[in-house]
């Protein structure tokens, strides 16, 4: 006997287009955001497995490392269909040009013709083909939430969830410090041109309600490249540094810290550096505990 209430679909947008969904029972998450947002939601008996490609800090530091060990490790590779049709899953859960791909052949279109189900981050919703969004990076986290909280009919959790984020942005806020924002510049990787945060990532999001300001919050982009002028010309008094990867933070730092093009940087020569954890700055829960870290830090970089 089946249960009714979990069979029935509902309509929930995926990006900007509604889209019918029915309770899902093999989720497979790409990446620590989309596994935590799941887990955040007490979703883990949904959850058949992840997809975490090797940049990705290990779970066993997440705090919902003991849900992460309920679940399969399906690849340490980037998303692609023949590991979620292989995992037989009912529902993908992704971003937008960060998991689903044109150009690797893995896209909520495609899925959809082999009847398995997705749902994309709407942070990265901005430029998505035929059915854009766009939302600044928590209300896309809450948004989020809230969206997979209707799919698996769990709608009271993800508001509780949610209300509770929400609490703890505000109470970060409130604390800011007050004046001018901090001119703040985040450094992921590059060293020829430095690659960054635009507007449509969580950072940008991290560094403005902490009582900072993103020197390229302005860029309508995600992640993205600029040139070392540009930063130069900001004259950051903050450096934030995204640390994932083989490249360890302290060897981004010391690159900063040698090259001719940032050594004289008003953060650097002070030492202003801030670490954040990659799952603190791809959307997520985590978020939230990034923008704890970092408005802590700022208020004790200005007393």
């Amino acid at each position: 006997m089946t249960d009714g209430k979990k069979s029935e679909k509902t309509t929930v947008k995926r990006c900007g287009e509604p889209v019918e969904y029915t309770v899902p029972k093999r989720t497979v998450a790409y990446e620590g955001g989309s596994a935590d947002k799941l887990f955040s939601l007490g979703l883990t008996d949904h959850v058949h497995g992840y997809v975490m490609p090797p940049a990705n800090p290990p779970v066993k530091e997440s705090p919902w490392a003991s849900e992460y060990a309920k679940v399969k490790k399906l690849s340490d590779d980037l998303l692609n269909k023949e590991v979620v049709v292989d995992a037989k899953a009912d529902f993908v859960v992704a971003g937008w040009n960060s998991g689903f791909s044109d150009q690797r052949g893995i896209t909520p279109e495609i899925l959809d013709k082999l009847k398995i189900q997705s749902f994309m981050h709407t942070e990265s919703c901005y430029n998505y083909p035929k059915h854009p969004e766009k939302k600044k990076p928590f209300e896309a986290l809450y948004t989020d939430l809230e969206r997979l909280g209707k799919i698996f009919k769990v709608e009271e959790k993800a508001r509780k969830v949610v209300d509770d984020l929400k609490r703890r942005e505000k109470a970060v806020e409130a604390k800011a410090p007050k004046g001018s924002p901090v001119p703040v510049f985040l450094y992921d990787s590059g060293t020829d041109q430095p690659f960054t945060a635009g507007g449509q990532v969580p950072p940008d999001d991290i560094i403005g309600k902490a009582g900072g300001k993103n020197i390229f919050s302005s860029l309508g982009q995600r992640w993205t490249q600029v040139n070392w002028e540009s930063v130069t010309k900001a004259e950051p008094e903050v450096v934030v540094i995204l640390d994932y990867g083989d490249k360890p933070a302290k060897k981004k730092i010391e690159f900063l810290k040698k090259s001719p093009q940032t050594r004289e940087l008003p953060a650097v020569k002070k030492n202003n550096f801030f670490i954040l954890d990659y799952n603190e700055g791809i959307s997520g829960p985590r978020n939230i505990d990034g923008l704890e870290r970092f408005g802590k830090y700022l208020r004790e970089l200005t007393r």
